[in-house]
């Protein structure tokens, strides 16, 4: 691992450290939060049951599959926005301002269309991450280098292989930061829909420890979902490094 993955890990490490600290000596009272090592063992004892995998299975299933439709289609609309300067002009400051509106005021017509399913609870991710993808998309597109397009025209390359073979790999650091935010957001989106009103999932669930006052299961849950989100955007920060190291190095071979 490089040197900044380990100043991340010990950084992780001293919080955790610092926390459990307090909660020992009680200067953070332990109901209001139980030391970290007591959520870790809440965890442990947590994911041998069968409830928090059925809850696993539907909260990462439909992260999973918010993630992969804002992905694909942020990417597409980030490709035809930046392709139309009208378009493009029109709807920027609607992009600019997406995220100052509430948009959990949409679940309950989500939910009055739908029903209490877990579709409302995809299309809730999916509206969180989409536009951080076209933000990123539009990013990127803007400092694709122009020779790239002279060479595709040169080459006479169709415009479905000028993307997937000039364009992709040029966007694609921006893309990973896209994608990064994405993965937060759709967390956000589905976990905080799962609060609101869902019968299963890990955000009913903490819900529900919430309400019953168990910290330890409350606290073992967030730690989960603290640790999954950690460990995508720290594998994505890796690759994304590793593709700007090589577009670094390209202009000198």
């Amino acid at each position: 691992m490089s040197t900044a993955a380990w100043l991340r890990l010990a950084l992780m490490a001293g919080l955790f450290l610092l926390l459990e600290i307090f909660c020992r000596i009680g200067a953070i009272d332990s109901r209001v939060m139980i030391p970290p090592s007591e959520m870790v063992v809440s965890l442990v004892s947590l994911l041998q049951t069968r409830q928090l995998a059925v809850d696993m299975l539907q909260t990462f299933g439909a992260i999973a599959i918010a993630l992969l439709f804002a992905v694909a289609a942020g990417f597409a609309a980030g490709l035809v926005i930046h392709a139309l300067p009208r378009l493009r002009r029109a709807l920027d400051p609607f992009l600019a301002t997406y995220y100052a509106v509430p948009l959990f005021i949409f679940y309950p017509v989500l939910i009055a269309f739908f029903g209490i399913s877990v579709l409302p609870i995809i299309i809730m991710g999916f509206a969180f991450a989409v536009v951080s993808v076209i933000m990123s998309t539009l990013n990127g597109l803007d400092h694709v280098p122009r020779v790239l397009r002279k060479v595709a025209r040169v080459h006479r390359l169709s415009p479905f292989s000028t993307v997937t073979r000039l364009i992709i790999p040029s966007v694609a650091p921006h893309l990973f930061t896209g994608v990064k935010l994405a993965v937060a957001y759709c967390f956000i989106g589905v976990i905080a829909s799962e609060f609101i009103a869902s019968s299963t999932g890990i955000g009913h669930a903490i819900a529900y420890a919430y309400s019953d006052f168990n910290n330890r299961t409350m606290y073992g849950l967030i730690l989960l979902i603290v640790t999954v989100v950690i460990t995508i955007n720290m594998t994505l920060h890796h690759y994304e490094g590793k593709i700007s190291r090589r577009m670094a190095r390209r202009p000198a071979k």
